[in-house]
């Protein structure tokens, strides 16, 4: 994965989730609830989509399943090339949110400085 391939919030979210350790589908619903301050509740078919797409892709895999009440419940490990993919991000909205701040930082500055009054030759043959 490149810089130029930003990840979405809830994959980006569902990375993030899994870099401490391994967790079960409910889990890493659950965890991105929390990261996200509940603004990305998964349903059970995107989060299973992406951790579809995730697998197909290499950055994540299944790390072992076991039968809880003849329930099976399945566990998720970020990999390595996965790990990597959410630094990038990281780095990539970090990146961002730098720009941002500098455009913010300009404008205030810009809002500070005094008008300055036009030049009186500016003013000639205006009127």
């Amino acid at each position: 994965m490149s810089l130029s391939s930003n990840l979405q919030e809830p994959t980006f979210l569902i990375l993030a989730a899994l870099a401490d350790g391994d967790l079960h589908g409910y889990g890493i619903t659950k965890e991105v609830e929390e990261l996200s301050n509940s603004r990305v509740r998964l349903s059970a078919g995107t989060l299973y989509g992406a951790l579809e797409r995730l697998k197909r892709d290499g950055l994540v895999e299944v790390a072992g399943e076991e039968r809880l009440q003849g329930r099976l419940r399945r566990y998720y490990h970020l990999t390595d090339s996965g790990a990597s993919a959410l630094e990038q991000e990281t780095a990539r909205q970090e990146w961002v949110i730098e720009v941002a701040r500098t455009k913010l930082r300009a404008r205030a500055a810009a809002r500070l400085r005094p008008v300055q009054a036009a030049h009186p030759a500016q003013l000639e043959g205006t009127s």
